[in-house]
C-alpha cells in the first residue's frame, strides 16, 4: 500500500517489484494524480497497476484487513509503535497472511508516513541500513520487503485457525471508545488528532479477535447508552 506516493518512477518500480515476488494486490492511498497516470505505463507492471485501488484515507484502505504494518526508517522520529526489523518482521507477516489480510504501507517519497498514517498501524517495520544513510528510495524498500517476505514461499500456503478482527472492527471499537469518553467527561479527552491516534495505538495493541471485538464493541455501546441515559434523567 502506498501512501501520498508522488514520483511515478518510483510507483511504477513499486508495482514492477510486486510483479516479480507475487504480489498482485496493490492499493496507493492519495496519489499524486499526474504521477499515478504516468506510472500506468511502467514495464511489466502495466496490469497490476490497471488494477490498482485508489482511496481517499488510509483508514478507507485498511479496513478489510485485520494486520496493518508500516513501514519506517526511523531516523530521529519518536515513535509510539513497537519496531521489527525486516528479518524479524517478515516471518510474522507471512504467518498471518497464509490466513488473514496484511497491509504493508509505504509512505511517501520525502515525508515517509505521518503519525496520523501510522495509528492505523499495530506495529512497524524497519529495513537495517547503516546510520549515516537511513533512508531508501521508495520503489527499493518495497522490493527488498517483498524479496523477504517471498524466501518462505510454503509459510504463504500454510492455513491458520485464528480470525482476527478487522481493521474495520478495531475502527469502530475506536470510535465507540472516545464517544463513551466525550460522554463521561473523560478529563484528558481532547479534539486533537493526537489523543485520537493514541487510543486507536492503544486498540490496535489488544489484537482482538473477531469474536472479542463485537463483544467488547457491544459493552461500550451499552456504556454510551447509559451514559446518554443518564444525561437526559438530568435534563
Amino acid at each position: 500500500m502506498l501512501v501520498d506516493a508522488r514520483n511515478p518512477l518510483n510507483i511504477g518500480a513499486a508495482a514492477r517489484a510486486m510483479s516479480n515476488f507475487g504480489f498482485h494486490c496493490l492499493r496507493v492511498v492519495n496519489p499524486y494524480d499526474v504521477a499515478f497516470r504516468a506510472a500506468r505505463s511502467a514495464v511489466g507492471a502495466a496490469a497490476l497497476l490497471a488494477n490498482a485501488e485508489e482511496y481517499k484515507t488510509v483508514a478507507e484502505a485498511v479496513a478489510d484487513c485485520t494486520m496493518v504494518v508500516g513501514t519506517t526508517a526511523i531516523g530521529h522520529r519518536d515513535l509510539q509503535h513497537s519496531i521489527q526489523r525486516l528479518e524479524a518482521g517478515a516471518p510474522v507477516i507471512r504467518a498471518h497472511i497464509a490466513a488473514s489480510a496484511c497491509a504493508l504501507l509505504f509512505g511517501s517519497e520525502k515525508f515517509g508516513l505521518s503519525n496520523q498514517d501510522m495509528s492505523h498501524c499495530h506495529w512497524l517495520m524497519h529495513i537495517p541500513t547503516r546510520d549515516e544513510h537511513t533512508s531508501m528510495n521508495l520503489g527499493q524498500a518495497v522490493a527488498v520487503c517483498l524479496y523477504e517476505l517471498s524466501r518462505d514461499p510454503t509459510a504463504l500456503s500454510k492455513a491458520g485457525k485464528r480470525s482476527p478482527a478487522s481493521v474495520a472492527q478495531a475502527e469502530r471499537i475506536t470510535e465507540t471508545l472516545l464517544v463513551a469518553l466525550r460522554a463521561s467527561g473523560y478529563p484528558k479527552l481532547n479534539t486533537s488528532k493526537s489523543f485520537q491516534s493514541a487510543v486507536r495505538r492503544l486498540v490496535r495493541r489488544l489484537r482482538l479477535q473477531q469474536g472479542d471485538a463485537e463483544f467488547l464493541l457491544g459493552m461500550l455501546r451499552q456504556m454510551v447508552w447509559k451514559l446518554n441515559q443518564n444525561d437526559e434523567s438530568k435534563d
